[in-house]
């Protein structure tokens, strides 16, 4: 198994949290949907949910599970409760991934589609399709089918996916990131071709020194088939960069378009853009001192505005920001708020800035989350937090195997 780098596991501190409020006038309420028992259901989720139509989320943890190293799971209503139904266990080397760091998302077939850090036929982590099995089901709980769709780590491919989930194309390909690899082995970019029920993978760009390097997340795509993402190191004070990739020829080319102007605080979240075209992230993933950011295009370039700053003490932001209708903002901070255990946050546009509200996570119900938040119609927001809750599971004192939570009005 890979070590886990010394920056990321910095991410690990615990906590969680009451439906505390800072900085806002009317209470909301956090409820803990799933606390995790380290078991068949997995344990210390690291990335957010993707929830279907029918109103189940789907997520994945990092360890727990026949052979501790990873689950995917779905998570339904069922009366005035919710249910856990772990989907797939992962089993390792060689034949299979281990450690999916990030979440999961539906392609257009329908199928659940991502990625492991490790294992795979080099050990150097996968892109797997999972999908109900075609078998008859003669139990409760039935697993579903993973396929293997690429094993990283063959030459110049890429190595070691890391947080950000993957992104599809209109034509059904695949798009993603590894923190390492390529030929500067510096992470890439790389892109998955269906072709006579196998799939194809190209390296769409090798990262450099010069322009950004170490990609801890994602991609997404603009209406003119741009990719934006962010690396986690480079740039003006070594702290990464937000990035585009343009389609040119028969290749992409990369244009930096800011440094992260968050000094000591990496950005390890992917951006989002809303409908004017401004992408939207945060930084603080690796030390204290980030923040959340907008940057907005005028007349060929793009300018660095800072809409909020965290704490210089505690670890920040990691996962990408989450935008509604009504151009809020919200995401989670692991290592901040009332009691230094984490947030969720709000960030609403106001008066030409924008107004910072709050739940604070105590430590009780859960800890430290570190993925994106979601949405639902009726303005509810759920995540995931890595530590808390009422599972055993006990690291140098910090005790639950995380949870899965939502906050309602």
């Amino acid at each position: 198994m890979r070590q886990i780098p010394r920056r990321i596991a910095l991410f690990f501190c615990f906590t969680f949290s009451l439906a505390v409020l800072s900085n806002i006038a009317r209470a909301q309420t956090l409820t803990v949907l799933h606390s995790f028992t380290g078991g068949n259901d997995g344990k210390y989720p690291t990335a957010g949910l993707t929830m279907d139509r029918a109103g189940n989320f789907y997520g994945t943890t990092p360890y727990g599970g026949a052979s501790d190293v990873g689950v995917v799971f779905r998570l339904s209503p069922a009366g005035s409760g919710w249910v856990l139904t772990p989907l797939y266990s992962f089993q390792g080397p060689p034949n299979d991934g281990e450690i999916p760091y990030s979440g999961v998302v539906f392609g257009p077939d329908g199928s659940l589609y991502g990625t492991t850090e490790d294992g795979g036929q080099y050990g150097r982590g996968t892109v797997y399709r999972l999908r109900p099995s075609p078998a008859v089901c003669h139990s409760a709980v039935c697993p579903w089918e993973e396929t293997v769709l690429h094993s990283f780590g063959s030459g110049d491919d890429g190595e070691f996916p890391g947080y950000g989930n993957l992104v599809f194309d209109q034509a059904g390909n695949i798009y993603g990131t590894t923190e390492d690899g390529g030929s500067g082995t510096l992470g890439v970019v790389f892109e998955l071709t269906p072709s006579n029920g196998s799939w194809t993978e190209s390296v769409l760009h090798s990262f450099v020194e010069e322009k950004g390097y170490y990609p801890f997340s994602g991609l997404i795509f603009d209406s003119s088939g741009n990719l934006y993402g962010t690396t986690s190191a480079g740039g003006t004070d070594d702290t990464g960069v937000v990035y585009e990739l343009s389609p040119s020829g028969s290749g992409w080319t990369e244009n930096v378009l800011a440094s992260n102007e968050f000094k000591n605080a990496d950005t390890c979240s992917g951006v989002v853009m809303d409908g004017q075209g401004n992408l939207f992230g945060t930084a603080g993933c690796f030390s204290g001192g980030g923040g959340v950011f907008e940057l907005t295009p005028s007349n060929g370039s793009w300018t660095f505005n800072v809409l909020y700053t965290f704490s210089a003490s505690s670890t920040g932001p990691r996962d990408s920001p989450t935008l509604d209708a009504a151009g809020n903002v919200y995401g989670t901070s692991s290592g901040t708020g009332l009691f230094n255990e984490g947030e969720v946050f709000k960030l609403t546009p106001s008066n030409g800035g924008w107004t910072y509200t709050s739940v604070s996570f105590n430590g009780s119900n859960g800890s430290d989350p570190m993925g994106s938040v979601i949405l639902d119609a009726a303005g509810n927001i759920y995540g995931t937090a890595y530590y808390g809750g009422n599972g055993p599971c006990n690291v140098e004192g910090i005790t639950g195997c995380g949870v899965v939570w939502e906050i309602t009005p």
